[in-house]
């Protein structure tokens, strides 16, 4: 089993706008603010003044230790906010904790997706659709303001289960009594055939695909049906189409 992380814990915001924002949702919990001592002017004012409204604590810090909470001094302005997402979780622990409802819980895993918008729309259908998310530490990118922003807000309460690599996270889920399914545009089999229960279906990186040490694992493999000569699609359009056929699948 992995060590939990903070990051399994908090979801990471920083530049200006988007701390500010996301202390003025009522709807979330800021459990800190980390300003650079070197952050000052009137949006830093108004941020501050935002903080202390609600009594989240502002430290001040060197600001290579906010470059170093943000992963981006390009685009942090000086400023990071850990907000709680209550349905992020590292995946062994939430494996060793679940309840028989729980382990009913279909999941997507991510191996290699990096573009943090796919990431984002991911979440967003998969949450839509009732499944978790696994997103690997390794070759994924942080829940950050750019997935945030793409999943429109819904990465603060997706439930979005972590593991250290692709591989770990799928052979946990098979121990588990997951049904490991790959979508691969090759497969002879379609999505539309009756699925185990409950699924991890498996969307390879926009570049790779299906990582050989995954496909290692013997995963099933399904195609979602294209024509006109169509060779795949984007993986979050992917990932909706096969997390709604779940769905649908379930309602039978």
């Amino acid at each position: 089993m992995t060590a939990a992380s903070p990051r399994d814990r908090f979801v990471t915001v920083y530049g200006r706008m988007p701390v500010l924002e996301a202390l003025l949702d009522e709807s979330l919990v800021v459990d800190k603010v980390v300003l650079a001592r070197s952050a000052h002017g009137p949006s830093v004012d108004e941020l501050v003044a935002a903080a202390r409204g609600r009594g989240v604590p502002v430290e001040r810090a060197d600001p290579t230790r906010v470059t170093r909470l943000s992963r981006n001094g390009r685009h942090d302005q000086g400023v990071v906010a850990d907000v709680v997402a209550p349905g992020l979780a590292d995946l062994d622990g939430w494996l060793a904790a679940a309840t028989t409802g729980s382990r009913a819980t279909d999941v997507v895993v991510l191996d290699g997706v990096t573009n943090p918008a796919n990431v984002g729309m991911v979440l967003r259908v998969a949450t839509a659709a009732g499944m978790a998310v696994a997103l690997p530490r390794q070759g994924s990118p942080d829940l950050g303001p750019l997935v945030v922003k793409a999943s429109a807000g819904v990465a603060f309460r997706a439930r979005v289960l972590r593991c250290a690599t692709a591989v770990a996270g799928c052979r946990a889920l098979a121990a588990a009594g997951w049904s490991l399914v790959a979508l691969d545009a090759a497969a002879p089999t379609t999505i539309w055939e009756p699925l185990g229960s409950p699924v991890a279906l498996v969307l390879g990186g926009e570049t790779g695909g299906i990582d050989p040490h995954v496909a290692a694992l013997a995963l099933e493999r399904r195609a979602i049906p294209l024509d006109a000569g169509v060779e795949s699609l984007n993986v979050a359009t992917a990932a909706a189409v096969a997390a709604f056929e779940v769905r649908r699948q379930r309602r039978r």
